[in-house]
């Protein structure tokens, strides 16, 4: 066992330790300094020369540093992970979030899976790779970031904006979501590389209408009016669109097991997928443009009808689909309900091929021979977003080989929020093998 891989578990276990809630909210998130803190503590630790980097508010802190490779020509590989959290209910889970408990054969707490895990897989193979002199085959540079689970505004497109020196060189990232193994059948396991996500378009609407006295007959309520659009909105079902990553993992399911995925009907296509298990929720998600209202707000008093209605609504769109789907959007609202996009952060896509796509595939057939890798689209977005603006290609790849029964997708942003031990130890060595030869 390298250095890497017999620490990796500590360095998991006490990055959960830190609070580093992410609210969305400047005046109530925490701790992201100090997570940064404790990163660049680790890396000095072992000889780095490092920078910690306020990104566009007080206490978003982000940690940096730079491994130079044999052939500083060639271009840089940017390895990252976000070291802010969702925020958590501690009495709904069965081991405090904050403990970093390594019991039953995993680390439990929030953060563990999303993703202090590979934040942790990163840290250890920096610091191993210094301590033992290591020279990879190109730049590395590693950065842990602040406020990805909230956009990123204050993390990494901050950053791309306003200090991309720190990216300079950099033509490829690594980093979520992808790389977990899938079970299928009785021992056929895939790993997903993550090479697609859909957009994060948050919108408002709003209806402007007359308000009046809530005793009286009242044609032009702005509360009715916006009820009904969300309704309308909430119920309708974007069409079938697959995009090159999406066609591709059904290509390789197929071909693999045999599962065929029809598109004559979504139901049919939607019965097929559901035969992936836990992984199914993500895929279906990116067969089509979703639209899911989540806040409704209106009025002051009970016998007052409001002059303005609002509600919010999550919008995750397809690569390529943001026109259509806004034209959809117009028909299904109607006239009345006016727009507007609270953050609108673009789809991003790219090939399944490569060098680097060929580096994962060889690294994690090594530690897990018979397994197949494939292209897939998240459904959510991530910090690729901010990365893919500088030109880079950008894959999640953080590796992990799982027990076949445990419900992966489900633990994100979830209670009892958990990693295997020996996932770390396997996802650490897959990474290794792919830094010293990407």
């Amino acid at each position: 066992m390298g250095a890497a891989e017999d620490e990796v578990v500590q360095l998991t276990s006490e990055l959960i330790q830190i609070d580093s809630s992410n609210t969305g909210e400047l005046e109530t998130t925490t701790g992201e300094a100090e997570a940064a803190a404790y990163v660049d503590a680790k890396l000095r630790e072992v000889g780095y020369g490092t920078e910690i980097v306020e990104s566009g508010a007080p206490g978003r802190h982000n940690a940096f540093c730079r491994l130079p490779g044999a052939d500083s020509s060639r271009p840089a590989l940017l390895v990252h992970g976000h070291l802010d959290v969702v925020p958590f209910t501690a009495e709904d889970w069965s081991v405090h979030p904050l403990s970093g408990a390594v019991q039953d054969g995993y680390v439990w707490g929030r953060g563990a899976v999303d993703m202090k895990d590979m934040d942790a897989m990163i840290l250890a193979l920096a610091r191993q790779f210094r301590a033992e002199g290591v020279v990879p085959p190109r730049d590395l540079v590693f950065a842990f970031l602040a406020d990805e689970e909230a956009g990123g505004a204050y993390g990494s497109h901050w950053l791309a904006e306003h200090r991309p020196d720190l990216f300079a060189g950099c033509s490829e990232a690594l980093g979520e979501v992808g790389g977990f193994s899938v079970t299928l059948g009785e021992d056929l396991r895939v790993y997903p590389v993550m090479t697609a996500e859909k957009s994060i378009a948050w919108m408002r609407l709003r209806v402007r209408s007359r308000p009046g006295h809530g005793s009286m007959v009242h044609d032009e309520n702005a509360v009715t009016i916006l009820a009904e659009a969300v309704a309308r909105l909430g119920r309708h079902r974007f069409p079938l669109v697959l995009t090159e990553s999406v066609q591709g993992f059904f290509d390789e399911i197929t071909a693999l097991t045999g599962i065929e995925f029809p598109t004559e009907s979504a139901a049919a296509l939607d019965g097929a997928v559901a035969k992936l298990g836990g992984v199914a929720r993500v895929v279906g998600a990116t067969t089509r443009d979703t639209a899911n209202p989540t806040m409704l707000s209106a009025g002051y008093k009970a016998n007052v009808i409001p002059a303005v209605a609002e509600a919010t609504v999550d919008c995750r769109v397809l690569p390529g689909r943001q026109e259509a789907f806004e034209r959809e959007l117009d028909e299904i609202l109607g006239p009345d309900v006016e727009r507007e996009w609270i953050r609108n952060l673009p789809a991003v896509e790219t090939a399944f091929s490569g060098d680097l796509v060929d580096t994962m595939t060889a690294a994690v057939q090594a530690e897990d021979p018979g397994c197949h890798t494939l292209p897939y689209m998240m459904s959510g977005g991530t910090d690729a977003k901010a990365f893919e603006k500088l030109g880079m290609r950008c894959f999640g790849f953080a590796p992990l080989r799982l027990p076949p029964d445990l419900d992966f997708t489900a633990l994100f942003h979830g209670t009892d929020e958990r990693v295997p031990v020996d996932a770390l130890h396997f996802g650490t060595r897959v990474l290794e093998r792919i830094l010293r030869t990407c």
